[in-house]
C-alpha cells in the first residue's frame, strides 16, 4: 500500500495492526485446538514487543530524511512486519480454555477497531477525492 496520498493517514500503521492480530489469532486458535494435547506448550505473539516495535517504526519515519516531506519510508513498516516471526514465545505454564478465549476475544477487539478505523480513513479519502461533504 505503498501510495504518497497515505502518508498523513494512519492507514500504513492500522494495516500492520491488522495483519498483527491476524497472525495472533491463528496461534491462539491453535492453542484452543491443541489444549488437551499432551505435551503441548501454549504458544502466544507478544502485543507488548510488537507494539514496541511499531512505535519504534513510527518515531523513526518521524525523523527528519533527505527525501521530500510526503514520502513516507514504507521499508520501516516492512520490518515490524518481519519482526512477527521473531517474537513468538513458549509459555510452559498451564493456560486455562478461559484464559485463551479471554486472549481471542482482546485479540478480535483489537483487530474490529483497527478496521473500522481503517474504514473510516478510507471513507474520508473517497468523500475527498469525489469532493463530497462528509
Amino acid at each position: 500500500m505503498a501510495l504518497p496520498m497515505f502518508a498523513s493517514t494512519t492507514i500504513p500503521i492500522l494495516e500492520q495492526v491488522v495483519q498483527f492480530t491476524q497472525a495472533r489469532h491463528g496461534v491462539l486458535a491453535g492453542n484452543l485446538a491443541n489444549l488437551d494435547t499432551p505435551g503441548y506448550r501454549v504458544r502466544d505473539l507478544s502485543p507488548e514487543r510488537f507494539e514496541a516495535r511499531l512505535r519504534q517504526a513510527v518515531e523513526e519515519t518521524r525523523q527528519p530524511t533527505s527525501f521530500s516531506p510526503g514520502d513516507l519510508d514504507f521499508d520501516r513498516f516492512r520490518d515490524v512486519r518481519d519482526s512477527i516471526k521473531s517474537i513468538l514465545y513458549h509459555d510452559l505454564s498451564d493456560v486455562s480454555l478461559e484464559q485463551q478465549i479471554m486472549e481471542i476475544s482482546k485479540n478480535q477487539m483489537q483487530h474490529n477497531l483497527a478496521l473500522a478505523i481503517m474504514t473510516s480513513q478510507f471513507r474520508l479519502l473517497q468523500a475527498a477525492i469525489s469532493e463530497q461533504v462528509v
